[in-house]
């Protein structure tokens, strides 16, 4: 394959990302479903070689980052042991750790004041070492292997803060502004302090060998600093070893090789190109933060370094695509298509059949493709089809760690889809938490909940209101424990969630809504569940007897008022979501509210109704919350399809067919399509950041429809008619009616309620 193919098609895979859906039969086959057409999965369960260890079959568990599963020293501790025992007892044949930073000392960004960290370590001391030998230990337990992920560093990545905290400057490859922090630029390394991480990072790959892990994993994709050194996107130094942007990595290959010997797996994370070119185009000139970045690395020059990794003894890759700054494109939401970049693999795969490229060991290196492989016939598929070699599972794995185990045994439609959310895996830990999932409560809190639930001491009858994610969910863990539970939902289980799956690129909340139907159906045939297709009233379950009453009865969506509302036709997001027939003839359409309701009706309305369509948001950011890969997707393709962004600007008036509008025009508003930064936390000052002045404009949008995306409150009216007659000895109010928020919340909460009732 010739070099131009490889650049077209990435090209074509970063245009194609946000029109999938309309170019093939998305509902059909086993294109992002939950299906079990190809079972047995011959392929996906067959035995691998990765140098001289043999992994049982060829399911990865991605690096998903064990931030804050440690002491502060590093020592990882039971919660992360837990987590990883439990995706080795769930069947997958490898797994991988997040990234241990081997830069303390050199890289200020790993390392928090007073010398604590977040960071599991290997490099501390000998202390940490027997946190490692126990976590290896209990994997192969189960039959599994582990690698350990280690990275050179964060770089210009990392948290600036260590500016204002350490009064040291973050570092990198060259002068590079910080992804999170543009205005703050980050110092390059000397050639003497990177020597001294390479010699950090043999170290930490004897120790790990010494302690039993199977093999090492360099993190050198995404724009860490290893990328940063090995990328002349961001390697722009002129003198010295480390001017040639191949030299780093190998003499860290070969760093390692020196200190384990020949027989020793070493993988390595790399991108086929950042596809910052193929994102942002002539764009990269006008914006600031990107415009150092354009002597990007090539697909065709990746490949040589591959091979040339090779060489210096790497023996199996993973590939993807893009980095920080198309945060998306490494972080593939909910909109991606499964199997986003199997056409990656296959490249890199093909190069390396057509070069006769071989590992140290001289058999075959394999390729691991990545990205949205969480569905069985797709994986399988791509091994049938020698797309890659091995499948590597992240959020999937989070979502269900027996995801290989019902896979191999043909339960697909028991095993728990991932939503794509990000919300628990990203978000939490960019917020100082831990990794969780939004659709299995128990991830990430192994070291302190069972697999599943103890059963109740004392049998009570549950009543419980309301089909949605919370009600679902303790209902189910409820009859589990042994409860006698009464659901009483009059539509269809699901709730909010029924409105929110209608984008076609939100086929992954589709999944998880008919999972939980399954579920449901599932527990009333067996009786473990009665279904009441009714609405509850406090009259009704104050005279059913029961010994505990749960309210999960969602949220009234909020209405505005605004002089002249009732001139102009008007529709509530879900409901239009719920029941689009409600558009009717409407072309026009101004969305109010740039969350990622809004934004993800909007999406919807553009590409899939063909609508002329205006966001309009009140805050000077769209999505805000909302993780950012997730955001930068949906923002990204909102402006490719056409769609016009107000940000800054609040509604003043409506007319017969028009909005009418203020829009602060001040120089300092953000750019609302704004892909390439993300917002930072609220805790986190950023003391250089351009202050918002206020200079407004009145403007008028046509419309010949207006949809209100902007949130609801939680709807607690049923919980406190039922306090107040004493309708039973317990009464409890969870999910979004107790608080508007997420699906993690709503499931987190609902779980532990009905582990204590």
């Amino acid at each position: 394959m010739s070099d131009r193919d490889d650049k077209k098609i990435v090209q074509e895979l970063v245009d194609g990302y946000g029109s999938w859906f309309a170019e093939e039969d998305w509902r059909g086959g086993s294109s992002g479903r939950m299906t079990a057409e190809l079972y047995p999965y011959e392929k996906l369960f067959s035995p691998v070689m990765i140098n001289r260890l043999k992994i049982k079959n060829r399911i990865v568990m991605a690096p998903m980052g064990n931030l804050n599963m440690c002491d502060e020293t590093g020592r990882p501790n039971d919660k992360m042991l837990q987590y990883f025992f439990a995706r080795a007892k769930g069947g997958a044949g490898l797994l991988t750790t997040g990234l241990i930073p081997v830069s303390h000392g050199v890289d200020p960004s790993v390392t928090e004041p007073q010398g604590l960290s977040y960071f599991p370590r290997i490099d501390r001391s000998r202390t940490v070492l027997a946190g490692w030998r126990d976590l290896a230990q209990g994997v192969h337990a189960y039959g599994s292997r582990i690698f350990i992920q280690l990275t050179p560093g964060m770089g210009r990545v990392g948290n600036p803060q260590c500016l204002m905290t350490l009064k040291k400057l973050p570092v990198s490859a060259s002068w590079n502004p910080n992804y999170y922090m543009p205005e703050i630029p980050c110092r390059p390394l000397s050639d003497h302090a990177l020597k001294k991480i390479i010699k950090n990072t043999g170290q930490a790959a004897a120790d790990a060998k010494a302690c039993g892990i199977d093999g090492v994993y360099l993190h050198g994709h995404e724009g860490y600093l290893l990328e940063q050194l090995t990328n002349p996107a961001f390697n722009r130094r002129k003198t010295g070893r480390y001017s040639d942007w191949q030299e780093f990595g190998i003499d860290l290959v070969r760093e390692i090789r020196d200190r384990v010997g020949d027989r020793y797996p070493v993988m390595y994370r790399i991108d086929l190109s950042l596809a910052l070119r193929e994102t942002y185009g002539s764009e990269m000139e006008k914006t600031k933060a990107l415009r150092k970045f354009g002597k990007e690395r090539m697909p065709e020059q990746t490949l040589e370094y591959m091979a040339n990794l090779v060489k210096a003894g790497v023996d199996v890759f993973d590939v993807d695509l893009g980095c920080y700054d198309n945060w998306w494109l490494p972080h593939p939401p909910s909109g991606m298509p499964a199997g986003c970049y199997l056409e990656v693999s296959r490249i890199v795969r093909d190069h390396f059949d057509e070069n006769g490229i071989k590992s140290n060991a001289g058999i075959r290196v394999p390729v691991v493709a990545v990205g949205k492989l969480g569905y069985p016939d797709v994986a399988e598929k791509a091994l049938r089809e020698e797309k890659c070699d091995m499948v590597m599972l992240g959020r999937p794995l989070l979502a269900d760690p027996d995801w290989p185990l019902k896979a191999y045994s043909g339960r697909v439609d028991e095993i728990r889809p991932c939503i794509g959310c990000q919300e628990g895996c990203i978000n939490e830990f960019v917020n100082g938490g831990h990794p969780q999932c939004a659709v299995d409560p128990v991830t990430g809190f192994e070291d302190v909940k069972p697999a599943h639930p103890s059963q109740a001491h004392v049998r009570k009858k549950v009543a419980v209101v309301g089909g949605g994610p919370a009600g679902v969910v303790f209902a189910l863990t409820a009859a589990e424990r042994g409860h006698e539970v009464t659901l009483y939902e009059p539509g269809k289980i699901g709730g909010k969630l029924l409105a929110a799956s209608v984008p076609k690129i939100k086929f992954d909340v589709e999944n998880y809504v008919i999972y939980l139907q399954h579920r449901v159906e599932k527990a009333v045939s067996r009786g473990q569940i009665r279904w009441i297709r009714e609405y509850a009233t406090a009259e009704g379950l104050a005279s059913g007897g029961f010994d505990a009453i749960v309210t999960a009865s969602g949220t009234k969506e909020t209405s505005p008022h605004i002089e002249g509302i009732e001139k102009i036709r008007t529709v509530q997001a879900p409901e239009l979501l719920a029941r689009p027939e409600l558009l009717g003839d409407a072309s026009k359409v101004v969305v109010i509210g740039g969350g990622s309701t809004g934004c993800e009706t909007a999406y919807w309305l553009r590409t899939e109704k063909g609508c002329d369509v205006v966001v309009v948001e009140m805050m000077p950011e769209l999505m805000k919350g909302v993780c950012t890969a997730n955001r930068g997707y949906l923002l990204y393709y909102m402006k490719k399809s056409g769609i016009r962004v107000y940000n800054s600007t609040c509604v003043k008036s409506f007319g017969e067919s028009t909005v009418n509008i203020e829009v602060n025009t001040d120089k300092n508003v953000p750019d609302p399509y704004n892909t390439w930064q993300p917002i930072l936390p609220e805790n986190v000052l950023n003391p250089l950041a351009p202050k918002i002045g206020k200079s407004m404009r009145s403007e008028e949008l046509e419309a010949d429809l207006a949809v209100l995306a902007m949130g609801g409150r939680a709807d607690d009216s049923l919980y406190e008619a039922l306090v107040k007659c004493n309708a039973a000895p317990e009464i409890y109010n969870t999910g979004d009616s107790f608080s508007g928020g997420r699906v993690l919340e709503a499931v987190r909460g609902a779980y532990a309620l009905a582990e204590r009732i």
